[in-house]
């Protein structure tokens, strides 16, 4: 099967890629520094609002434009 290659012709589509790897990135760089914490099921409060608090902050600077 091969994959149909054209450019982005939309604006927003492009974009939306941009923000897509942006984020990627920035996960990949956290998750190799390891900040980013793991994805299992948490018991406290405290780690549940820690794990809330890093995705806010990862999707927030995502978000932002360079």
């Amino acid at each position: 099967m091969v994959a149909n290659l054209q450019p982005f012709s939309h604006p927003s589509l492009r974009e939306n890629f941009s923000e897509y790897v942006a984020h990627l990135q920035l996960h990949m760089a956290l998750q190799a520094r390891n900040l980013v914490p793991t994805l299992t099921t948490t018991t406290s409060r405290r780690e549940q609002f820690l794990h809330q608090t890093q995705a806010d902050f990862e999707k927030f600077v995502s978000r932002q434009r360079l």
